[in-house]
């Protein structure tokens, strides 16, 4: 543990209490902004998309599952990997224990990939899930999404991901970033060409809208880890790359 200012139950109640007040002020802006992507205007999907899953081929509507609502986790897991990003993975971690229940409010979550369905398969086992995974693979998909990029794309420095045109040509990859490429055996360019997102869809009266997307920092709560180290005493207390899958922690 690190040095930190100690007080009285007192104190402690006291600092605490004005702390409740931000959490609460950052709950009501919470509630705001949750109302805000309700109200974003629907955007209705044109383009018939072909997914590969363990029920068969399937339509971007069939993945509603018979209800109306869809969440996309769009899984960095490219064909090129050898195993889902580890990233993703830990993030993918949460998903099972949510399925239920949000299957059960009229939402069906399901990951989303460009590997092929025995890919996906084969280390959906490894790890243990039983999520909902769909192969987008020979789709455009993910390209419409901006989850993944072309090679064109990639050496133009122009790839458009979270709502911005960015160049993810490092001058030098860093150590830290390595790990994470080196976890799916790929190199750092087939690696970046993939990237982690979650979209929102509506299917009504037949027809599949796109409601809501995010990318980067826009999906760090769902990376349920984080929610309880932003509790704890540390905080994330982090100085690089710290995780790995949950399969690998006693391989060292």
């Amino acid at each position: 543990m690190t040095n930190h200012t100690a007080g009285t139950r007192e104190e402690w109640l006291a600092a605490r209490l004005e702390l409740l007040e931000a959490e609460k002020e950052l709950t009501r802006r919470s509630d705001e902004l949750a109302r805000r992507r309700q109200e974003l205007p629907w955007v209705r999907i044109e383009k018939e998309y072909r997914f590969e899953t363990d029920e068969g081929t399937a339509s971007l509507a069939d993945l509603f599952g018979g209800r109306s609502q869809l969440l996309v986790y769009h899984f960095m897991f490219g064909p090129e990997y050898t195993a889902g990003c580890p990233s993703c993975s830990a993030i993918a971690d949460g998903f099972d224990g949510s399925v239920v229940h949000l299957a059960n409010h009229d939402v069906t979550l399901c990951a989303v990939s460009r590997a092929p369905l025995a890919k996906l398969q084969a280390y959906k086992r490894r790890m243990g899930w039983s999520f909902p995974w769909a192969s987008s693979f020979d789709s455009d998909f993910n390209y419409d999404f901006h989850v993944s990029h072309t090679e064109d794309e990639w050496q133009s420095g122009a790839v458009e991901y979270n709502f911005r045109t960015v160049d993810f040509r490092p001058a030098e990859e860093s150590p830290e970033l390595a790990k994470l490429v080196a976890g799916t055996a790929t190199d750092f360019a087939t690696y970046r060409r993939e990237g982690p997102g979650m979209s929102a869809f509506a299917l009504e009266d037949g027809v599949v809208y796109l409601t809501y997307s995010a990318y980067e920092r826009g999906i760090d709560v769902l990376w349920g880890m984080y929610q309880w180290l932003d509790r704890a005493p540390l905080g994330r207390n982090e100085t690089g790359i710290w995780w790995r899958r949950h399969d690998e922690y006693d391989s060292e």
